[in-house]
């Protein structure tokens, strides 16, 4: 039925023999049970559940059915009445997910665990010590303080009963508080002797209160008189030293290999300096998947999980499983899905929901298990309950300070796939470390997926995230904020439009780069295109309308494919604003889809509007949001979204966004998702407002935009007349049905080629800044939008062609000639075209007509 017998053989057979252990009870005990040695002077031996999820890899259902199964064992013993007012606690760490599987089979009821990590504002409501375990001290940390103060029962869980010392600790503590008439212990197995039955029945009498206890197993463990001398005789022979581990930044040093290994020694745990040259298999490919965890869901048990937690995670849950089975590789089948120390039942849950969906359905095998503080040694034999052991450093900034952690059976465990699931606490520089957790699975798993559940904190304890704020308004909508219908497009933005911001472009020019002024906090003149300029412009869309339905398509597959089934577009204002509005249409024309689009303010130096954030988080799932934009120049913008969410994430505690941008073009290889990356003219980079709702670039400045606000924006409805918005969107919406099928082929071409970013276009224009003597990145603008912006909106110096350029530049030479700039063309240039902002810009370098000058 499960692990305990490994080829025939039970897998406590090897320290049967050796330490003289003897399990006496029923077969079904062996069935549940198998035996490994512990590293701690207090106890020898080590009884390892195989139905537990913790030390071996077991089926979900398999582990999460003991624990409901369990859970309905106690309520037909409470009857229905008494059941209603329990409250379950489960023990940290090993019995997290057990007791909060025990309190699903119980019902409707308050879900607590103990645990060994302080959370500061939070005063503790109990503690007890657990004189057995390697670290003991527990704490209680509910959110409610009530929570332990009622008096219907108290069902306490551990994953065994071996003398009742806990329990009877806990129980001590917790009665002296509050006293209730009825407590229930629930176990996997009761392994207590004669001696410790009668303790508990009579400290049961000495409280004056019923103590029931309820397992699935019974028996007892006979242990020889030396049995702590054998056991540490039996660890010094077996263990052999961790490996050296260099600092990060250093290549580990060249030493010895040791004496070849016992045939017992875990060969999984050989380095590349152990004998016959075994070294691990190389460093296998680390992704991050959104799971899209509700919010206001705790992470466990830590502070409490109360029925309306558990039914708003049941509805989550399928949703959370699909994006994981979608980001598993293709072929994968055997995936298992790690937990960390005290996080057991999160993992448990979205791995037993992944054994549901179609791919687990037919034929890949779903694992859960856990790391653990415990040290257990490994051996590998298939008589011994832990065949290989994985150590790195903790990385949850422990309150005993650093240590090691383990995963046991993980390594020879042929799993093609491990998605490793840690609470946002424990997502630190130290498990992304050389040697930390992702890298020891990344050297023996071909696939890793790391999954980041956001740690739950309590109402109560101050910080940014728990302060009161005022309520942000709806988005902005046409017709009253832009010329866009008012279903392509929600604002998350302010109206400024009755503040004058616009300044003469070289002024804007020469305060931004002396540093008096920031480029958000004033507005370009708009650009009013000449009647050659605009005949250019619909030449370009006639042109290229095609072209942009198939990059359209393609990159709106991939979303649909890759990132969400009903994705929450959020274009960039306001150049990507177009391609969220062309993407929604594509959903719609070819799946049918209504799917929400929203625009929102980012700003080089200062990030994304966190506001906009805030109001997403609250009214849609964080890993459903796609951020949308036009295209990528150098990727400025996108490394100021990765870092702008991350702190978002820290300051707000709010997580699952994924800031990876859809761009139609990805001319600088800056990200994955993408309809093309050939640079080519986007005719809504022609021109500024008119083509974009009518709505100007973002502002943020400090006089206007409040700690409470969305940045903000004008709209310019004295222009109506020369837009051309829904033209440019009805044109290429016309070309979808044409373009359907080269769409089918480009999308397939895209899932199965390699399109990891390279970030080609921040080397081009690092090298170009240096050659050219600018000596600022921020000065070169890469690609045919960005050198369109250049000429629109700052003070130009020199346009580069790649020699050769076609059509695609005509808008450009056009407005290169109308400004005076130079453009000058230059061979194997990676972009179709390059603009250079003047580098040293004052307004006495201009000349009286403001035209450009050479340097």
């Amino acid at each position: 039925m499960n692990n305990a017998v490994n080829d025939g053989v039970w897998s406590g057979t090897w320290v049967a023999e050796r330490l003289g252990v003897e399990l006496v009870g029923g077969d079904e005990l062996t069935d549940l049970l198998g035996l490994a040695l512990r590293r701690n002077p207090k106890r020898a031996h080590l009884l390892v559940s195989h139905v537990l999820g913790k030390h071996v890899p077991q089926s979900p259902s398999l582990v999460y059915g003991h624990g409901v199964a369990l859970g309905r064992r106690v309520r037909d013993l409470l009857g229905e009445r008494d059941a209603g007012a329990a409250v379950v606690l489960g023990y940290a760490e090993t019995a997290t997910g057990l007791g909060h599987s025990v309190a699903d089979g119980l019902g409707k009821v308050t879900y607590l665990h103990s645990t060994r990590r302080p959370v500061p504002g939070v005063a503790p409501a109990g503690g007890f010590e657990e004189s057995h375990s390697h670290a003991t001290s527990h704490l209680l940390l509910p959110e409610d303080p009530a929570l332990l103060a009622g008096g219907g029962p108290l069902v306490l869980v551990d994953d065994e009963f071996s003398t009742g010392s806990t329990v009877l600790n806990t129980i001590r503590d917790l009665h002296a508080r509050h006293p209730r008439r009825r407590y229930v212990v629930v176990a996997l197995v009761d392994m207590r002797s004669a001696a410790d039955t009668a303790r508990l029945d009579d400290f049961a009498r000495e409280i004056g209160a019923r103590v029931d206890l309820i397992a699935t197993a019974s028996g007892t463990v006979r242990l020889p008189p030396d049995v702590l001398e054998r056991g540490r005789a039996l660890v010094a022979r077996h263990e052999r030293p961790a490996p050296d581990r260099p600092a990060p930044d250093r290549p580990a040093p060249d030493r010895p290999a040791p004496d070849r290994p016992a045939p017992d020694r875990p060969a999984s745990e050989r380095t590349a300096s152990d004998p016959e040259g075994a070294a691990p298999p190389a460093p296998g490919r680390i992704i991050r998947v959104g799971l899209g965890w509700p919010r206001g869901v705790p992470d466990g048990g830590r502070h409490g999980f109360t029925p309306e937690h558990r039914e708003r995670l049941e509805r989550a849950l399928p949703g959370m499983a699909a994006r994981l089975a979608a980001a598993l590789p293709h072929g994968a089948r055997r995936v298992l899905v790690l937990g960390c120390e005290e996080l057991m039942y999160a993992p448990l849950r979205l791995a037993r929901e992944l054994e549901r969906t179609p791919a687990a359905r037919s034929g890949t095998e779903v694992r859960t298990s856990t790391t653990t503080r415990s040290p257990v040694l490994a051996v590998d034999d298939p008589g011994y309950a832990v065949r290989s052991r994985l150590v790195f450093p903790a990385h949850d900034d422990p309150a005993d300070g650093p240590g090691e952690r383990y995963a046991y059976n993980v390594a020879g465990g042929g799993f093609d796939a491990v998605v490793a699931v840690v609470d946002s606490t424990a997502d630190t520089p130290a498990l992304h470390a050389p040697h930390g957790l992702l890298a020891e699975l990344a050297a023996h798993v071909p696939h890793v997926l790391l999954a980041v559940v956001p740690s739950y904190v309590p109402s109560y304890v101050p910080g940014p995230a728990q302060e009161s704020r005022p309520m942000l308004p709806e988005p902005l909508r046409g017709p009253a904020f832009s010329s866009y219908p008012p279903e392509e497009v929600g604002w998350l933005l302010q109206d400024l439009s009755e503040v004058t911001l616009e300044a003469p472009t070289e002024e804007r020019e020469e305060a931004i780069q002396r540093g008096g002024a920031h480029y958000a906090e004033s507005l370009p003149v708009e650009y009013q295109p000449s009647a050659q300029y605009q005949e250019l412009f619909h030449a370009a869309l006639d042109a290229s309308a095609a072209r942009l339905a198939q990059a359209v398509g393609a990159v709106t597959e991939l979303v649909l494919a890759e990132r969400s089934p009903r994705p929450v577009l959020v274009s960039l204002a306001r150049a990507g604003t177009p391609v969220g509005v062309l993407m929604r249409r594509w959903a719609a024309h070819r799946h049918g889809l209504d799917l929400p689009h929203y625009a929102v303010s980012i700003v080089r130096g200062r990030g994304i509007d966190a506001n906009a954030l805030r109001w997403l988080a609250a009214h849609h799932d964080p890993a459903d949001v796609v951020f949308v934009d036009g295209w990528t120049g150098k990727g400025a913008i996108t490394r100021e979204l990765a870092r702008a969410v991350e702190e978002f994430e820290q300051r707000e505690g709010v997580t699952g966004f994924d800031p990876e941008i859809a761009v139609l073009a990805d001319p600088g290889a800056c990200v994955r998702t993408y309809g093309t990356r050939d640079d080519f003219l986007i005719p809504s980079a022609c021109l500024n407002s008119t083509v974009s709702g009518l709505i100007s670039r973002t502002v943020l400045r400090a006089d206007l935009v409040g700690p409470d606000d969305f940045h903000g924006a004008k709209f310019y409805r004295e222009l109506a007349g020369a837009d051309v918005s829904g033209a440019f969107l009805d044109a290429v919406t016309a070309r979808f049905p044409e373009v359907a099928d080269t769409v089918d082929v480009a999308v397939k071409e895209l899932l199965a080629g390699d399109r990891t970013p390279t970030w080609e276009g921040w080397a081009a224009v690092e090298r170009i800044s240096e050659e050219y003597g600018i000596h600022d990145v921020n000065l070169v603008k890469p690609g045919v939008g960005e050198t369109t912006r250049v000429l629109l909106r700052r003070v130009p110096w020199k346009i580069l062609a790649r020699a050769g350029a076609g059509a695609d530049l005509d808008h450009v030479r056009l407005l290169a000639e109308q400004r005076g700039v130079p453009v000058e063309e230059v061979d194997a240039l990676p972009y179709t075209c390059v603009g250079l902002i003047h580098p040293r810009y004052t307004r006495g370098a201009t000349g009286a007509d403001g035209r450009a000058v050479n340097l």
